[in-house]
């Protein structure tokens, strides 16, 4: 019995790590998803939206916490009731998300692994058998190590983690899993391959005209893109930054454009505000939203490759090369 402890042990903490690590390096991503999931269409909770990022950062820290500590040992009872009480919460969701169709992914892997609701669901009753009987062999699971060290290590685990959300929010993902990564083709990411959706389905351009734009951006081989997925969101200072950067790029025989979901009036304010030498163009906000996990952020582009990526914080590196 306690040969089999240890396996379910590790099999559920690896699974809590794994879970929480690739959402702690885009914490935005996760944040985006409980938004969804808040929204009128689906638990009708819209009220909860603006704490999307503290809830989204709290799960995270929690799922990787927790496995941590079932997989040092430390306060087993504790832990494992915990890892109950969360499962049967993420068995209700992915279940109420599969049988209604209403969130298509769940984001319980982040963009690292994609599954299906009804994957889902069945990954989370596997996790719950696991859990329920670790549940009845508590008294097996022991320190792996002196219990000192596993009191250390937890929190100096807890605080590693903390360290890396903040930076990820200040910057970038430290780890981009999504189809607009630095070295992603666009146009490739595009092509379907067989009867699925391809990777990149919903990256559409339209200038003010109404006029299609995209394949003229993707050719360019001298692309920056300022991503502003709500201008009214936006941090306005950054904004400052982009125009130094902004006309740095145009000197060097760039075409820039920002690209916004926003009204043409909302950019208009910024562009005579902080006199930008650019214009704008139309795209999905959810599309945007996936591109960067920045708003301004930077994107650079070489004939539709991504060769480079910034928040608006770290505008000054752009060229600091």
């Amino acid at each position: 019995m306690k040969f089999l402890t240890l396996i379910f042990r590790l099999i559920v903490s690896f699974t809590f790590i794994f879970s929480g690590f690739v959402k702690l390096v885009d914490p935005l991503g996760s944040s985006y998803k409980f938004q969804e999931y808040f929204s009128a269409d689906v638990l009708n909770l819209e009220f909860l939206i603006p704490y999307a990022l503290p809830f989204s950062i709290f799960l995270i820290m929690a799922e990787l916490m927790l496995g941590v500590m079932l997989l040092l040992g430390y306060l087993p009872k504790f832990t494992v009731w915990s890892l109950f009480f969360m499962i049967l919460i993420f068995l209700f969701l992915t279940w109420y998300s599969a049988y209604f169709d209403k969130v298509l992914d769940c984001g319980c892997f982040g963009d690292a692994v994609k599954l299906s609701p009804w994957e889902t669901f069945y990954k989370n009753v596997a996790l719950l058998f696991f859990i329920l009987l670790l549940l009845f062999t508590t008294k097996y699971i022991r320190p792996l190590i002196h219990l000192t060290f596993v009191k250390w290590t937890t929190f100096l685990s807890f605080i590693a983690f903390l360290y890396i959300s903040y930076y990820v929010l200040v910057h970038l993902p430290i780890i981009d899993f999504r189809p607009y990564a630095i070295g992603k083709n666009i146009p490739d990411g595009m092509k379907a391959i067989g009867a699925e959706l391809p990777p990149i389905h919903d990256f559409y351009l339209e200038s003010s005209e109404g006029l299609n734009v995209t394949d003229e951006v993707l050719k360019e081989d001298k692309m920056m893109l300022i991503i502003a997925h709500n201008i009214d969101n936006s941090d306005r200072q950054g904004f400052s930054k982009i125009k130094n950067v902004t006309d740095k790029a145009l000197k060097f025989g760039y075409k820039v454009y920002l690209l916004s979901a926003s009204l043409e009036d909302d950019f208009i304010d910024i562009k005579d505000e902080f006199d930008l030498n650019f214009d704008m163009l139309f795209c999905d906000e959810t599309t945007l939203k996936t591109i960067i996990r920045a708003n301004p952020g930077i994107v650079m582009l070489n004939k539709g490759i991504v060769t480079g990526k910034w928040n608006w914080v770290d505008a000054e590196e752009v060229f600091d090369k």
